[in-house]
């Protein structure tokens, strides 16, 4: 028999959802919403898992709703348009990442600002317009609004760039934001997990000066030799950290 979340929309879907704290995920029936006007609809070939998905899983921020399907890094091929699309066509390559919708009235939307939109719709564990559950790329297709639809550049793998959909923007933004996207600029990196690692990447990329601050030593090589930085200071060490001051700006990646 069919669930009310198999019925709640036209369009029949196929997920690995959890289902309560345990984190355990199990196939998953649900459905999605018809194609609007504005919308792009796409079936999911590859989906990132970012930490924030386990967290989720697990209620460890206690505000999950369940069934909970994560993902929210992921890329695939156009299947159908709304009518008023006009950036994108059946068989495009696109991807979406956190968020689906927003207002696009007020300032924040205005300024190209929509993560703080008071009305941002996200892709995964959120409430859509219609008071619905948003579930995210764990799943064989997606909706989402044309504004938040990206065209996947060809030369660029499905598989191996669907994360730079949250951590690759999640560094990539402050780096253009505030001027950090060009040659002689100095920049501290603290922590050296996998946001890190991009960082470290688009900087060396636009042309930066990149140090590697970190509380093991142990991570050293992998920092100059696999990344690319110039320094790695261990930040535990006051003897190495008088260089602090030398820096245009620091990104803190790690809490």
């Amino acid at each position: 028999m069919a669930t009310s979340l198999e019925r709640e929309h036209p369009v029949k879907a196929f997920a690995w959802a959890a289902k309560d704290p345990s984190g355990h995920f199990a196939p998953f029936n649900f459905s999605r919403r018809a194609t609007g006007e504005h919308d792009v609809q796409f079936k999911v070939l590859y989906c990132g898992i970012c930490h924030s998905d386990l967290h989720m899983a697990k209620n460890e921020w206690g505000f999950t709703i369940y069934p909970l399907i994560p993902g929210h890094e992921m890329v695939g091929v156009v299947t159908e348009t709304g009518s008023k699309v006009e950036k994108f066509k059946i068989g495009d390559k696109v991807g979406v990442g956190c968020l689906v919708r927003s207002c696009h009235e007020c300032e924040e939307c205005i300024n190209h600002q929509e993560s703080y939109c008071p009305k941002q719709v996200y892709s995964i564990n959120g409430r859509d317009y219609d008071g619905s559950v948003t579930y995210g790329g764990f799943s064989d297709i997606m909706v989402a609004n044309e504004h938040f639809v990206i065209r996947w550049p060809e030369k660029l793998a499905l598989d191996r760039g669907a994360p730079l959909l949250c951590a690759g923007i999640t560094t990539y933004s402050p780096l253009r934001r505030f001027g950090l996207d060009k040659p002689g600029v100095n920049v501290g990196v603290v922590g050296f997990g996998g946001i890190g690692h991009l960082t470290v990447k688009f900087a060396k990329a636009f042309g930066s000066k990149v140090t590697v601050i970190s509380t093991s030593a142990t991570k050293k090589r992998e920092a100059i030799e696999d990344f690319g930085a110039n320094e790695f200071l261990v930040s535990h060490d006051q003897e190495q950290m008088q260089v602090f001051n030398f820096f245009n700006f620091i990104l803190f990646l790690s809490v």
